[in-house]
């Protein structure tokens, strides 16, 4: 649907609040070639560069049904989309996977990704393939700042996952001097 072109991660450009806040990511982990794989919106992330490696970091709380398939496989996928997908995106954060193939019941399509085994989608005009460098647990003990805990109702901490990113593609947009 859109033309992706290949992006170095050195000349990736985007408005990282915006990104996560705004118009959401939906990350995918698993395995599109055996077809086994859960995505979910995600609203809270960042990116970066950490130990000279250009990363995003991601947090799935372990009752979230896509939090087996972080913990399964070795990689994912952050994808982007136009806002015209806003009610997918919308769908596919507030159903569990676990309950329904919850992906049919929206007009996104599945793809094999380019270096990782999680998939890609069609419409997505973003697409970041990472490969899982480092994982924690996010310990209420070290929070410095008390307003986080009210993000943990049920004591759910998020674990934090760090992607290298290993390919984008993307549209003009996300390229610098574009």
């Amino acid at each position: 649907m859109n033309k992706l072109i290949q992006i170095d991660p050195k000349d990736f450009v985007t408005k990282p609040h915006f990104l996560f806040e705004r118009q959401w990511l939906l990350l995918t982990a698993g395995d599109f070639a055996e077809n086994d794989f859960n995505c979910m919106t995600i609203g809270w992330g960042s990116i970066g560069m950490m130990w000279n490696k250009p990363y995003v970091a991601v947090v799935v709380r372990p009752t979230r049904y896509t939090y087996q398939f972080m913990e399964k496989y070795p990689d994912f996928t952050l994808t982007a989309f136009p806002d015209t997908f806003r009610k997918e995106l919308a769908y596919l954060g507030s159903h569990s996977g676990r309950d329904e193939d919850k992906l049919s019941n929206t007009n996104l399509i599945a793809i094999k990704a380019q270096k990782v085994a999680s998939p890609s989608f069609v419409q997505a005009e973003l697409s970041i393939e990472c490969r899982k460098i480092y994982t924690a647990d996010f310990d209420p003990s070290r929070f410095l700042d008390p307003d986080i805990e009210k993000n943990y109702p049920q004591k759910d901490y998020h674990r934090v996952y760090y992607g290298e990113i290993i390919a984008i593609l993307g549209t003009h947009n996300y390229l610098l001097d574009a």
